[in-house]
């Protein structure tokens, strides 16, 4: 029994999706995006919060500028760790209002990628 147990407990911890399974990745260092869990509070006006965990795109990306001679005098190449294929999910909040529809749907990461920042699903900067 103790034999099958650790068996049991390595796969598990070896599935790429596994809650279990411990990261081997510096994220101080890491450059790169990749899906990492991430709890949020959802929230929606007439309703109670509700914590949600999910997966989510976490990292960092190449960005670089060089200088060129027209206007505005600099060519940047700025990359965001941005969705690549998700699926949505929805849950219903507590506590709301009887003409509040409850639903709250959310985005959950399957494969994230450096990419450019789309004003369509990512909240991009534009300017300073």
């Amino acid at each position: 029994p103790g034999l099958v147990l650790c068996w049991f407990l390595l796969c598990v911890s070896l599935q790429p999706h596994s809650p279990h399974r411990a990261s081997a990745v510096n994220l101080r260092r890491f450059i790169g995006c990749a899906v990492r869990e991430f709890t949020f509070q959802a929230r929606k006006p007439g309703c109670g919060g509700l914590h949600i965990t999910t997966d989510a795109c976490w990292g960092r990306c190449e960005t670089w500028e060089k200088p060129v001679l027209d206007p505005p005098f600099v060519e940047s190449h700025q990359r965001v760790c941005t969705y690549n294929e998700t699926r949505l999910v929805s849950v219903k909040l507590p506590n709301c209002q009887p003409t509040v529809d409850p639903t709250y749907t959310y985005p959950v990461a399957l494969r994230c990628d450096c990419g450019v920042c789309l004003t369509s699903t990512t909240e991009c900067i534009t300017s300073v």
